[in-house]
């Protein structure tokens, strides 16, 4: 079954030299300057295995994965919710509020992570400004540490711990902003009709 569990592998995925740690500031003005972006992604796993795919984002609250085969799994926020479509199962797709996942902090309308209580930590490593966040009330959602980097600010990837302290890191590759991108690719009613009738 696909695991959509929403420490940076900087020794797999070489990051470009930063000179200067972030502000909450900044990295919250690049996350509201753009609302679609589109590219490559690649996933590591808690077991070590690696994926691959394409990856569709649109604020507020959409998103889309794409796995590419032999996985040809498809994640998708939309509506409120998150659904994970695993082509290995009979039962349809698993579904989460969108606001249980760690994913709802990139995907907000607004973002401030300055005045957000989601916001638990944030640390520079010389080369990326890693941001911690959660939601404190509900801390068995598990967290998210966002990686950037600057000059310019860019989100290189993410790393997603669920509640039963495994982890999931999604490296970014190039990617594309302000581009059309159609509300129907987050249709979680529509791919689950499709998907029934498959």
């Amino acid at each position: 079954m696909l695991r959509f569990t929403l420490a940076p592998l900087a020794a797999v995925f070489a990051l470009p030299v930063s000179a200067a740690e972030l502000s909450l500031g900044q990295i919250s003005g690049y996350l509201n300057s753009f609302a679609t972006a589109q590219g490559d992604f690649t996933q590591i796993n808690d077991d070590g295995s690696i994926s691959t795919g394409k990856i569709w984002l649109k604020r507020p609250g959409r998103a889309r994965f794409e796995y590419a085969p032999p996985n040809a799994a498809l994640v998708l926020a939309g509506q409120g919710a998150v659904a994970i479509f695993d082509p290995k199962s009979n039962t349809g797709p698993e579904t989460y509020p969108l606001k249980q996942t760690p994913l709802s902090i990139v995907l907000r309308k607004n973002v401030d992570l300055e005045g957000s209580e989601m916001v638990v930590g944030k640390s520079f490593d010389g080369t990326s400004t890693t941001v911690t966040a959660m939601d404190p009330e509900n801390p068995e959602y598990g967290n998210i540490q966002l990686v950037f980097t600057d000059a310019p600010v860019q989100l290189r990837q993410w790393v997603i711990n669920d509640q039963s302290g495994g982890a999931t890191t999604v490296v970014l590759g190039r990617m594309s902003f302000d581009t059309r991108v159609s509300n129907s690719m987050f249709d979680i009613r529509a791919e689950t009709e499709t998907e029934g009738g498959r």
